[in-house]
């Protein structure tokens, strides 16, 4: 098994302990995690204040701090991860780099650009079903979209979690789903 660079963005509850807790476990398999914040500090008690702060940042502005943060590492090939916003960003990021290892998405994906082209980069998605955020039909478009896009796709469902179900500070919490999820996704960094 080869460490990856793990790039792992936090949600719209900012850089929370369960996404340190997450990189901590990350790095106890071997890898190198980094986990910036895009917030700078902030964090947030409910969905509602993260996405009201998440709007007034405006999404160029989070795009940019996640480009500044990933560049200085791109060149060793990245593993581009993150929960709910994280994971669209880390999406974003991947698409648009040539040298991106793999995509690991939880609780969360991203519109993709039509011009979007990779060379078979895999990529894992983990989702709760139902899930209010990622709906069946936003996932359907988002799969083919991702193949047409030439990426190598895997979407694991967990019926009955919440959204965040991997936060265990969080009321979406799920232990079971959130050990199977982190089993999955280790085994797929370790086949990178």
């Amino acid at each position: 098994m080869e460490p990856m660079n793990v790039m792992l963005f936090h949600s719209t509850y900012g850089l929370r302990p369960a996404v340190r807790a997450a990189a901590d476990r990350l790095r106890a398999a071997g890898h190198e995690v980094w986990t910036p914040d895009l917030f700078e500090g902030r964090t947030f008690d409910t969905v509602e204040e993260g996405m009201a702060f998440n709007e007034e940042i405006g999404k160029d502005e989070l795009l940019k701090r996640a480009v500044l943060t990933a560049a200085p590492y791109s060149e060793r090939g990245l593993v581009y991860a993150g929960f709910s916003l994280g994971a669209s960003i880390a999406q974003t990021l991947a698409l648009g780099d040539e040298k991106a290892r793999g995509l690991l998405l939880l609780h969360g994906t991203s519109d993709i650009a039509e011009s979007a082209s990779v060379d078979e980069l895999p990529v894992q998605l983990h989702v709760a079903e139902p899930d209010q955020f990622e709906t069946d039909d936003w996932l359907s478009a988002w799969y083919l979209q991702m193949r047409r896009a030439g990426a190598d796709v895997e979407v694991y469902r967990y019926a009955g979690a919440g959204h965040l179900y991997t936060d265990p500070d969080l009321p979406d919490y799920d232990a079971e789903a959130a050990e199977a999820t982190w089993k999955v996704a280790l085994g797929f960094l370790d086949s990178l």
